[in-house]
């Protein structure tokens, strides 16, 4: 992953104050005064590109990027008016989507807000003081001095395998086993000093929501649902629960898009909302305050403040989440820029690509071909393509409506969770074509039970009713499927705000059924059924 943007400083010094100019032309915009804003509490205001600088044509280079890269959405805001709104589909603006670990920042933005409100007295107060009375493992002098800053700024110091830089995420399969994900964390041996070492721990963000409900009485969904989401004006979400009963603090809170485009928008107004200051003076400041490096061997210049990732060279921070969630702020442009997708997301190629969209601070002159470049790009991406599809196998009415059981049907892909697939039907000759899961799980947080999938027969996906599914709620299924050949029939499934994408590989022989599952992220399992007659 090349995340640096290669600079060339060689040109000569009057070369060089053109450009400094010209910079000063780019961002002489800048954030506008938020009495002058249209907030977008109720609904967000529109604009062509051109009208806040931007150019329109390069957008549409962006849009069709996105198309390749596995987007789901991409939002541009200027000025405080949206220039560029794309749903790819078979995604839908409609479809709340799981934003993962950009819940990290809405996590920190809520602990922000009780230290502006003075629950939280100082940024330093040792971690175990909002602890005190419970059985803590392994506490020692450097335990004791982990601060929320420290969790913040995820060097706490735990000793803690995810797999930022690789490995086997050893410590996330634990905690995911684990009845009680605080008492987990807090038990955790110590590794480093506190405040020594960068380690993306997913374990901090879960002890800041434990703390916020600490401090407020409330779990830290129904704290942003008064605190923040409300004055936001955003109403539709959903956010799990961890086995306590806690609202995780890591990842699982889903959003509209456009509201977490106001999420952006907050920050880039450093607080700010409606006149009122949300965030305490100087917090949503994300560049001021970027002082820890994240070591990351992909890109020796990215730095981490308060759950955020920051790009130094670049002067843009966000919100990121796996599988290419991000909400990116520009303050020098004054632009928000946000994606969902269902790929992973090369951080660069979207601040590159909206840094190239750019042209002033000010208005530029229409340009009709530029915009309807942009509009028929936008377009494009809204309506599915169809892939190519073969011959119906004559085995699709041999194998139509017969149930298939799975004695060994693991698919816990080494994370240990006990996910069992237990029987799997295919209705390929129905009206409604669909296929029948049934799963099990002997852990308590895995949901257990029965999924009904559509299947489309004509190379377009099918959609299903939105699905609730343990820590997966909402997402609607999707899924196309298409004959390989005489005996091997494939299925490609999305889940549609999720981020979710696999493939299954249905190798039939006589009553038997191999069934072959690849994730999009590679992992991949091989299962054997038999007819259950």
């Amino acid at each position: 992953m090349d995340m640096q943007v290669k600079r060339r400083f060689v040109l000569s010094v009057a070369l060089s104050l053109c450009a400094l100019l010209a910079v000063a032309d780019r961002g002489s915009a800048g954030a506008q005064d938020p009495d002058q804003s249209a907030w977008p509490t109720r609904e967000w205001p529109t604009s062509t590109p051109e009208q806040q600088g931007m150019d329109s044509a390069a957008l549409a280079k962006l849009v069709a990027f996105g198309e390749s890269h596995g987007f789901d959405s991409l939002l541009v805001e200027r000025h405080g008016r949206i220039v560029l709104d794309a749903y790819y589909a078979p995604y839908t603006a409609d479809i709340p989507h799981q934003i993962h670990s950009c819940t990290k920042a809405i996590i920190s933005t809520l602990v922000g807000m009780t230290y502006r409100d003075g629950q939280l007295d100082r940024l330093d107060h040792p971690v175990l003081d909002f602890f005190a009375g419970g059985n803590i493992a392994n506490v020692d002098d450097r335990k004791k001095a982990v601060t929320v800053q420290n969790l913040l700024d995820m060097t706490s110091g735990f000793d803690w395998d995810q797999g930022f830089e690789g490995g086997k995420e050893q410590t996330l399969v634990d905690q995911y086993r684990s009845s009680n994900w605080t008492q987990f964390t807090l038990d955790r041996p110590m590794a480093h000093a506190p405040g020594e070492v960068f380690n993306y721990i997913d374990g901090n963000p879960n002890l800041i929501s434990a703390i916020i409900t600490k401090l407020t009485g409330k779990l830290a969904e129904d704290y942003a649902r008064e605190k923040l989401f409300g004055p936001l004006g955003i109403t539709n979400w959903h956010w799990d629960r961890d086995p306590q009963g806690l609202t995780m603090g890591a990842w699982s809170l889903t959003l509209l898009p456009r509201d977490m485009a106001k999420i952006g928008y907050l920050y880039l107004h450093h607080g700010e909302w409606e006149g009122k200051q949300l965030l305490p003076a100087g917090w949503a400041d994300v560049l001021d305050h970027a002082t820890v490096s994240m070591h990351a061997s992909f890109d020796p210049d990215l730095h981490y403040s308060n759950f955020f990732w920051v790009f130094p060279k670049e002067h843009v921070f966000m919100a990121n989440g796996w599988h290419g969630q991000n909400i990116a702020v520009f303050p020098d442009l004054d632009i928000v820029a946000v994606v969902t997708a269902h790929k992973y997301v090369a951080q660069s190629a979207l601040i590159e690509g909206v840094d190239a969209a750019v042209k002033s601070g000010a208005a530029l002159p229409q340009n009709r071909n530029a915009t309807e470049t942009l509009a028929d790009a936008i377009k494009d991406v809204a309506v599915e393509t169809s892939t190519a599809v073969g011959p119906t196998s004559e085995m699709a009415s041999i194998i139509s409506g017969k149930a298939y059981k799975f004695p060994d049907g693991d698919l816990g892909l080494g994370l240990g969770l006990g996910l069992r697939l237990q029987s799997l039907t295919l209705f390929l000759t129905d009206p409604r074509p669909h296929m029948e899961v049934q799963l099990y799980s002997d852990h308590p947080t895995i949901f257990s039970g029965s999924y009904d999938t559509p299947i489309g027969l004509d190379g377009l996906y099918r959609k299903g009713t939105p699905a609730i599914s343990g820590y997966d709620p909402g997402h609607v299924p999707a899924a196309k499927g298409a004959w390989l050949n005489g005996h091997t029939f494939v299925i490609d499934a999305q889940d549609l705000g999720y981020g979710g994408q696999r493939k299954y590989i249905l190798s039939f022989s006589g009553k038997k059924l191999n069934l072959h599952l690849i994730l999009e992220h590679g992992q991949d399992v091989s299962v054997d059924g038999e007819q259950d007659d």
